[in-house]
């Protein structure tokens, strides 16, 4: 196993000394907390420390950087750690044999972490002939593998990679066009739609793919604490109450564990833990090898190359994993505001809190600041039924083509200072938050049309509450 050297740009707050301590103990699931009751009825005062979302590690700086500070108060061993794994996501990696940072490729997307997740950020879909950088498309054939996730495409695995090394050849080119739909009160929805162009090969027969935009990195940590039962809790998969909401876990394979596995990070929460999550993007996104995910991209392609085992540490992986774990969630900046306050009332009348489930209760953990904290995310992390308009026709484990993981809603109200974009859904289509509301259906379709039946003063109420998140 090669032991990477690491090279970054971003200035650091401290020093570097890496600790010995792997924390790997720190992602794990604990018995369920108590959940802290849905806000159906939120009162129009702001609550004690509503403004801390992220719990007692949150933080206040709401600059363009307010999506990469370190939970508020880290031991320096855990701020060693964070600084470390900092590192590994800062680096730019080249194909072999270079001495720093090498094992680029030969397939691949980007060449580091923060091409993708830029400040940490979501990324924004290419416009023209600009890169895909954070846009990626998975790729799988019909039927499932051994543990009941996706089928690899013959010839193409479970990702499609845009980029090669000298003497590789991409897999392929997508173009996207879309179309305009007219929509309600001059609102006009965009549909894209992709076609593959160049492929090395051809497409194999009943090829699925789907568009996936790269997430936010902060609060990881936090959402991997919340203990398995309390989603399970949360959980009303035959809509016993009859709200109309029926949230499903997704079950997938823990590679680490060798067991079957609560899925909770990535669209559609195909992902157990932050380590497997963060292996699985260096395997498919930079063509980086680990002891997770040992074989190269082009394992079975016809250009496919001699895989040489980890190309990255396990000790770097845990550093990364760290890293992630340990990134703050920005504070709420106006939660007293009045407009705020009756916008979060209009949010929860329309439903939405029935899957943006206000507050959660983390479980006990190693870091301090992850430990039975209140948190605010706006998220269940279960699957739901968002609808025909948003299929990506393409299932992932127990996730149907029309289920995505509730994405969490702190920290959006920074989205444009921080990544100069206002994007959102799972492809980037929706361009405000206005469109990504209208284009739930599904189990989202009687929020959809709540929102849609509101006079313009509420819905701009209701926006300004999710502006302060």
């Amino acid at each position: 196993m090669n032991q990477l050297r690491f090279l970054s740009g971003r200035t650091r707050r401290y020093p570097l000394i890496v600790s010995e301590l792997l924390l790997l103990t720190l992602m794990a699931c604990q018995p369920a907390g108590d959940i802290p009751a849905p806000e159906t009825n939120p009162t129009t005062t702001a609550e004690t420390d509503e403004a801390l979302s992220g719990g007692v590690g949150t933080s206040f700086d709401a600059t363009s950087k307010a999506y990469t500070s370190p939970l508020a108060g880290l031991s320096s061993a855990l701020l060693a750690q964070h600084q470390a794994g900092d590192a590994v996501f800062e680096a730019t990696f080249v194909a072999p044999p270079a001495q720093i940072n090498a094992g680029l490729g030969p397939l691949f997307n980007n060449t580091s972490c923060r091409s993708c997740h830029t400040n940490d950020g979501r990324a924004r879909v290419p416009v023209g002939d600009e890169p895909f950088n954070g846009l990626l498309f998975r790729i799988s054939g019909p039927g499932q593998d051994a543990h009941g996730g996706p089928l690899a495409a013959p010839g193409f695995g479970l990702q499609v990679q845009t980029r090669a090394v000298f003497g590789t050849v991409p897999e392929m080119d997508i173009r996207i066009d879309y179309e305009e739909l007219a929509g309600t009160f001059a609102y006009s929805l965009r549909k894209p739609t992709y076609k593959p162009t160049n492929t090395y090969i051809p497409l194999p027969t009943g090829a699925m793919m789907s568009p996936r935009i790269a997430n936010p990195n902060f609060g990881l940590g936090l959402l991997a604490a919340i203990p398995d039962a309390t989603l399970t809790q949360l959980a009303d998969e035959t809509d016993a109450n009859g709200d109309g909401i029926s949230g499903r876990p997704n079950w997938v394979w823990d590679n680490e564990a060798n067991q079957r596995a609560m899925g909770r990070f990535g669209w559609k929460a195909s992902q157990p833990t932050l380590k497997q999550q963060a292996a699985a993007a260096l395997e498919g996104d930079v063509g980086i090898t680990t002891l997770l995910f040992p074989n190269e991209a082009s394992l079975g392609q016809p250009q496919d190359v001699p895989t040489h085992g980890a190309e990255l540490s396990d000790q770097a992986l845990d550093e990364l994993t760290v890293y992630l774990q340990t990134l703050a969630v920005p504070a709420r900046r106006t939660p007293a505001d009045k407009s705020v306050l009756a916008g979060k009332v209009l949010f929860a009348q329309a439903g939405c809190t029935g899957y943006h489930v206000s507050k959660l209760q983390t479980g006990p953990s190693a870091v301090t600041q992850l430990a039975n904290q209140t948190i605010r995310p706006c998220t269940d992390l279960l699957l739901h039924d968002m609808g025909d308009g948003l299929s990506d026709g393409r299932p992932d484990y127990v996730a149907t083509a029309r289920e995505w993981r509730t994405a969490p809603l702190w920290g959006i109200g920074l989205n444009r200072l921080v990544s100069d974009h206002t994007q959102f859904l799972h492809d980037g289509r929706a361009r405000s938050l206005t469109e990504a509301i209208l284009w739930h259906g599904g189990e989202g379709k009687k929020s959809r049309d709540a929102f849609r039946a509101m006079t313009k003063t509420n819905r701009t109420t209701l926006l300004a509450f999710l502006g302060s998140l």
